[in-house]
């Protein structure tokens, strides 16, 4: 593989991530993928009218996305999943934002989402996304939402009125991570700042999901460009990459239908209408099996020799606190696709479904690493075994290895975008064939 085409992924992946800002954005810029590649958008209030050898996509929230391409033979055995997430760690614009402090300034009240990092979003330009909801006559219209300029900044308190600062500080959300938009002047701006961005007056304006984002753009550094770094590696990198494995891949496989699922608020657990704790996946499935002729015994039947990649980025060792990793399963960045393993199930990885994905990667060239948390540090949780709770099958976690994960800026390696396109291209491609006597075999 030459060396130009992990840079060209990854730029393409990085202007993709720079074109997405919120889950909102990740969802219609999938939507344009895929309205490009010949897929067909089905609302969920319709009826479905499938057809072998059709592409597929449906959305749910405007934030969460699954497509799929069914065979081209009538039938399927089983669903092949490639499954990720959408939203990343930022801060939600609460309602009646402005705050006007010392009455020199405006201010934005904002709160959490996600567990972040916190420090990094001082001292850096950022500005804010997401969707608002407007009126057009007697019609309430969801519309993209990007200030698409520098727009406000979180000051940092200077060493001089802290000089413990660099000792170790515990963060307020609601004191130390406030924006600064303006000056007195700019007193009930906001409102019309988010009206021209969604092309309409605030009146028209009824209400909104706004987030912060970082504004830095992604790079390509180090001493041989090995390395990247952009907002929302985590997991807008898992996510690009699958869904453009789907679009990419051939019809080989003609036993399974080919599945790409991105949730939101897997940062926030995922108990959402729109996440995996949803019933979104099951009810895409349920309905593809209906089209097909197939009954509710059937559908089971699919299901159980059905198999799921859950796609979500590792920690990469850190180079500064290698103590935090595990004595033997040390992931690096640019070694291949982690398999994520964890004892108390936090992560779905058993050895039938590591062995299966080992197998789909050798097939591709592509190499694998391994990630356990260090017994006496808990990890963090994915969307697999969430999903799995409403549609059990073989799952098997993986990530990309990464530093920083929950900064508004993320690093991880060059080649590993492509590694796991190639992976999931695959795993699309080859039909995972569950045997009556427990045995697998690949075709």
């Amino acid at each position: 593989m030459e060396e130009n085409t992990f840079i060209n992924v990854s730029k393409d992946m990085m202007s993709f991530i720079e074109k997405s800002p919120t889950a909102f954005h990740v969802t219609a810029n999938f939507m344009d993928l895929l309205d490009d590649a010949g897929f067909v958008r089905l609302n969920e209030r319709d009826r479905w009218h499938l057809i072998s050898g059709g592409k597929y996509y449906a959305t749910r929230n405007d934030s969460s996305i699954i497509a799929f391409r069914m065979p081209a033979t009538e039938g399927f055995a089983n669903y092949q999943i490639a499954a990720a997430h959408s939203d990343s760690p930022s801060f939600k614009v609460k309602e009646n934002p402005e705050l006007t402090p010392d009455k020199n300034y405006v201010s934005l009240n904002v709160e959490k989402y996600g567990g972040m990092l916190m420090a990094p979003w001082f001292d850096r330009p950022l500005s804010v996304a997401g969707r608002a909801i407007v009126r057009e006559g007697a019609v309430l219209k969801p519309v993209l939402v990007n200030v698409d300029r520098d727009l406000c900044i979180i000051p940092n308190l200077a060493i001089h009125m802290n000089r413990e600062a660099n000792t170790g500080l515990n963060y307020n959300a609601q004191k130390d991570m406030i924006p600064l938009i303006g000056e007195a002047e700019s007193k009930g701006l906001f409102d019309s700042i988010i009206a021209d961005a969604a092309q309409t007056d605030k009146e028209s304006v009824i209400s909104s999901d706004l987030f912060l984002y970082n504004r830095q753009a992604g790079t390509i550094w180090g001493a041989d460009n090995e390395f990247i770094s952009a907002p929302r590696l985590d997991d807008v990198m898992c996510a690009y990459s699958c869904m453009n494995a789907l679009i990419d891949s051939d019809e080989s496989n003609q036993e399974s239908v080919a599945v790409c699922a991105v949730f939101d608020n897997e940062e926030v657990g995922s108990s959402t209408k729109q996440g995996a704790d949803s019933t979104f996946l099951s009810d895409v499935l349920m309905r593809i099996a209906a089209c097909a002729g197939k009954d509710n015994e059937d559908y089971i039947r699919a299901c159980a020799g059905s198999f799921m990649l859950s796609a979500d980025n590792a920690h990469a060792v850190h180079p500064n606190y290698q103590e935090k990793a595990d004595p033997t399963n040390r992931p690096h960045m640019n070694k291949g696709i982690v398999i994520k393993y964890n004892a108390n199930q936090k992560y779905t990885t058993d050895a039938v479904s590591a062995a299966i994905f080992k197998e789909i990667c050798t097939r591709a060239g592509v190499p694998t690493q391994e990630f356990a948390n260090r017994s006496d540090i808990p990890g963090g949780s994915t969307l697999g075994n969430i999903a799995n709770c409403h549609v059990s099958m073989n799952t098997v976690d993986i990530g990309l290895a990464q530093l920083a994960m929950h900064s508004p800026y993320e690093t991880a390696g060059i080649m590993d975008t492509e590694y796991m396109i190639k992976a999931v291209k695959e795993f699309f491609e080859t039909a995972i064939v569950t045997n009556s006597n427990g045995t697998f075999t690949l075709e």
